[in-house]
């Protein structure tokens, strides 16, 4: 077993958690992470109450958190008050302020999760009370800014030592095997959140032709921008996030120009109807650069047992 600050603060056997990916992290995944001893986090994303509640009764009495985006649940603040009635171990929040939630979440018994993506991000969530900060790289899938995980966990680390040495430091961005856990822990983290990992797994929520193309693919497929947002309507992001996802046709004919897509009902009405169907060449799959380290979607409780041991090697002298 790796032994962390952070493995001892949560009780947990793996100093790994897996990302509150939206609507591919459900109530199955998050219970086998946790089952398998991790911390599984659902991917409650945009708050659509309804399927957070199906979720989180798949998830049974696992002990599993919820993320959020933080500017969604803006939109709609009574979504958090109904999770908390849940009692999860923890709420994950990204993308925006979360100094207006922090007083209730800990107050409802749960941990503060907060992933940042600069180091300004950092000092906001301390300002917030944060237990657990997330300093997520560019080479995340899904949603992120411009800052490297090998230079932005390091920064954050020497920030909190100063500012607030008890918080909790997890990196993202990645982080795909052991050799990644070991490296982020020799960066100053306590463990760290893994997206596309967890993505390529039995549990997650993945229709099968995006989970064909992900696992043939390799990193250099990946590209980030504003395309896929700009199809599902969801023109509201801040300006500095944008999308990390694989390449496909539909993605390279819109590249650059989001905004003729975001006016164009037809061709959004395309899209969304081969999303629905999980067609890869139309709605890619939604995954960070490690991908091309990837090449099976075994069970959770697998990936957790591999990353720990090959980690543990290679902190105890295994090196190549």
């Amino acid at each position: 077993m790796i032994d962390t600050s952070f493995t001892r603060a949560f009780g947990l056997e793996h100093p790994i958690v897996s990302a509150p990916m939206a609507r591919v992290a459900g109530g199955r995944l998050a219970a086998a992470v946790s089952a398998g001893g991790g911390l599984g986090l659902i991917g409650g994303g945009y708050c659509d109450a309804d399927w957070i509640e199906t979720e989180m009764a798949e998830a049974g009495n696992t002990p599993v958190g919820m993320g959020f985006i933080t500017w969604k649940l803006d939109q709609a603040p009574g979504v958090l008050d109904r999770v908390l009635e849940r009692r999860p171990r923890a709420v994950f929040l990204s993308f925006g302020d979360p100094v207006p939630y922090g007083e209730r979440v800990r107050a409802a018994g749960a941990r503060l999760f907060c992933q940042v993506q600069t180091l300004d991000d950092a000092r906001c969530a301390v300002d917030a009370g944060a237990d657990v900060i997330v300093a997520q790289g560019t080479e995340a899938g899904g949603h992120g800014a411009r800052r490297a995980t090998l230079t932005l966990v390091p920064e954050v680390a020497d920030y909190l030592e100063g500012a607030a040495p008890g918080t909790h430091l997890l990196a993202a961005g990645g982080v795909v095997d052991g050799r990644g856990l070991a490296a982020a822990l020799m960066l100053g983290a306590g463990g760290v959140l893994c997206g596309t990992r967890f993505w390529a797994c039995r549990e997650a929520l993945v229709p099968e032709g995006q989970m064909r193309m992900a696992l043939a693919a390799d990193g250099d497929q990946t590209t980030r921008g504003k395309v896929i947002d700009a199809a599902r309507g969801l023109t509201d992001w801040p300006e500095r996030f944008d999308l990390r996802t694989l390449r496909n046709p539909f993605v390279d004919a819109w590249s650059g120009r989001a905004e003729a897509l975001a006016a164009d009902e037809k061709a959004r009405a395309a899209w969304s109807e081969a999303a629905a169907r999980g067609d890869p060449e139309m709605a890619p799959p939604i995954v960070g650069e490690g991908i091309g380290m990837i090449c099976d979607a075994p069970a959770a409780a697998e990936i957790l047992a591999a990353m720990s041991g090959a980690a543990e090697r290679l902190l105890t002298g295994g090196w190549r």
